[in-house]
């Protein structure tokens, strides 16, 4: 018997955190907005993808991250200025720059990684035997 899946796009799959292998895994332990650990798993349970394909592989993410720092911190300067006008007080900004810092550190930390494995590391593409596979273990 052949059983039709449908595939989750690319997109969808990194947004909701899934493996880029096989796209049903969960990457992380716990869900973005959530007071659990924001602890990345080892390997995917779904396909047994190892992540971390060697020894200090995501301080690239760390780059990732700095990027994704400096646009949100922009972007939000930008707009307390557009909100504000107030161009003389420099304490303004630094309270912005802190409080957008601090409340954006969870999802930069995991997007960081997201980023890095889909995007930049042409190892880990889909493959979509493993994905039916997947499906049909009921992962």
């Amino acid at each position: 018997m052949d059983t039709q899946y449908t595939i989750p796009s690319g997109l969808k799959s990194a947004i909701d955190g899934k493996c880029p292998r096989c796209r049903t895994g969960n990457m992380f332990a716990a869900p973005l907005l959530s007071f659990k650990s924001q602890k990345m798993l080892e390997r995917c349970p779904a396909c047994d993808l190892k992540f971390e394909k060697e020894p200090g592989y995501f301080y690239v993410a760390m780059y990732v991250s700095y990027a994704m720092s400096v646009a949100e911190l922009v972007t939000a300067c930008v707009g307390t200025y557009l909100l504000s006008g107030n161009l003389e007080s420099p304490w303004l900004y630094v309270i912005v720059a802190l409080a957008t810092t601090i409340l954006l550190a969870p999802f930069n930390n995991r997007y960081s990684r997201i980023i890095l494995l889909y995007l930049m590391t042409p190892s880990f593409k889909f493959n979509p035997k493993i994905f039916q596979r997947a499906k049909e273990e009921g992962k």
